[in-house]
């Protein structure tokens, strides 16, 4: 069993306003994210299936076509290769999971 104590990781501020801490298992990323109001993400995709989970706050997103104004507590399904970003309109806390799991970020890890 592998346990991650979040609380006991610094936090990392990959955009302006929005930090983030991570877990990893061999298949997925677990990233918690706090985000400061007016954190912009920008229009991106990715090889991941992405869940974002908005655990407090309100985002306005969009996904590919769609765009919404998302609040706590909301779970938006984002499908590999498909464009996605947003922007904060409050203060918020959102977890994202991927499949498969995030390289990149772990990457991050590994170079702490």
């Amino acid at each position: 069993m592998k346990v991650i104590r979040m609380n006991d990781m610094k936090g990392r501020e990959l955009i302006p306003g929005g930090c983030a801490k991570f877990a990893h298992s061999e298949h997925m990323t677990f990233a918690y994210w706090i985000f400061s109001p007016g954190s912009i993400f920008p229009m991106h995709s990715h090889v991941h299936e992405q869940i974002m989970n908005v655990l407090q706050g309100t985002v306005e997103f969009t996904v590919g076509e769609e765009q919404g104004i998302y609040e706590a507590v909301t779970s938006i399904v984002i499908p590999p290769h498909v464009k996605h970003g947003g922007t904060t309109l409050t203060e918020c806390i959102i977890v994202d999971v991927f499949h498969p799991h995030r390289e990149d970020f772990a990457a991050l890890d590994r170079n702490e």
